[in-house]
């Protein structure tokens, strides 16, 4: 289903989120002279972004999918999950998230992103009506308006490298 236009800004978010776990993974493994780059990156991205994205799935998507009974058990799961990611984004700023569990972390946060995309999105885009939709989207821009939209790049250490 082409997406709504009132979700886009969030789907653009993901977007940038998705790169970053798919450069994690590409880098596998990573060097434990490198992990302190990375978890700079990871922080970077939560920062400016992340955290206001989830504030506003939370404030304005969530609330509006427990409209419908048929959402409500996956809005409770996607709440847990940034329960768990947001955990690991404070061990990263804190330097403090082993290398080993930067590809446990870029599966998570890449499977919790295509559930809602996936799940919520294609479900409120189905439930609401376009009147509804509309107004969501007004809130969530406000919600959002904090929100950096400048793109972060690799550092040195994170660049992926050529393959031969």
């Amino acid at each position: 289903m082409r997406r709504d236009k009132s979700l886009i800004p969030l789907s653009h978010q993901h977007q940038r989120a998705l790169a970053l776990c798919v450069r994690i993974d590409r880098a596998q493994p990573i060097p434990g002279a490198d992990l302190q780059a990375w978890q700079v990156e990871i922080e970077q991205h939560f920062e400016p972004e992340i955290r206001i994205h989830f504030a506003a799935e939370e404030s304005v998507i969530f609330p509006a999918a427990r409209q419908f009974a048929e959402l409500g058990p996956l809005v409770e799961e996607l709440i847990a999950e940034h329960v768990s990611l947001r955990k690991a984004f404070v061990l990263a700023e804190a330097r403090r998230l082993p290398a080993e569990s930067l590809p446990a972390f870029a599966q998570q946060l890449s499977a919790h992103i295509r559930k809602e995309e996936r799940q919520l999105f294609e479900g409120l885009q189905r439930l609401m009506k376009s009147a509804e939709l509309t107004n969501l989207g007004l809130r969530l821009e406000a919600a959002l308006k904090a929100a950096s939209q400048a793109c972060i790049l690799p550092n040195e250490a994170t660049k992926l490298k050529p393959t031969r």
